[in-house]
């Protein structure tokens, strides 16, 4: 799947835990007081999940890791501002951090009030706007428009951190950090790599 086997490891287990999830068979690693005492010296995620803000969308349940296991950013629409990218750029330089996934999900609130136009009131104007080339990317393909919009926005959320100066885009380069847009279906409960 990918060149470097460290990244790959890191993928295979979100997947795994993610296959344990929909199932209903979850371990619920590194939960215990054995992994609080452990990580109290310090973290070490293993993977940064860009997420949406949906309280339906709890990365560390639906990937069933623990404590430590996750570096999570989430903003509605799994956007990425400054300050999110500036997380990203902590996790993956601070923490060593070489996985970076982008986590869209279905029947996202942010792209369906994108797609369907209208006011947006005060600051969600600022999620729309981001938002909205995506939309634009998937009007007129075959199947659902808010659905391709949120796989689209995925998409390039993982394009603006991959590319994002000066960090982000020169450690894509170096092959120290790969960055995944991903979709997680509500319904199944599985994640699919996009």
């Amino acid at each position: 799947m990918m060149k470097d086997s460290g990244i790959d490891q890191a993928l295979q287990t979100l997947l795994a835990g993610n296959k344990r999830f929909a199932a209903m068979k979850q371990t619920h690693p590194n939960q215990d007081k054995n992994r609080r005492d452990e990580v109290r010296a310090g973290q070490k995620p293993f993977a940064v999940i860009v997420g949406c803000s949906d309280s339906r969308i709890p990365p560390e349940i639906l990937f069933d890791q623990g404590i430590g296991d996750l570096f999570v950013i989430r903003l509605a629409g799994n956007i990425v501002d400054d300050a999110a990218l500036g997380s990203v750029e902590y996790a993956v330089d601070h923490l060593a951090t070489r996985l970076v996934i982008v986590l869209g999900h279905a029947k996202c609130g942010a792209v369906t009030a994108t797609a369907k136009g209208g006011d947006a009131h005060g600051h969600i104007g600022s999620i729309v706007k981001l938002i909205a080339p995506a939309v634009e990317l998937a009007k007129g393909r075959p199947g659902d428009l808010v659905d391709n919009a949120i796989k689209e926005n995925a998409k390039l959320v993982a394009a603006a951190i991959a590319s994002s100066k000066p960090i982000l885009q020169k450690m894509v380069q170096e092959g120290k950090i790969v960055v995944v847009p991903a979709y997680y279906d509500i319904d199944t409960g599985l994640v699919e790599v996009l």
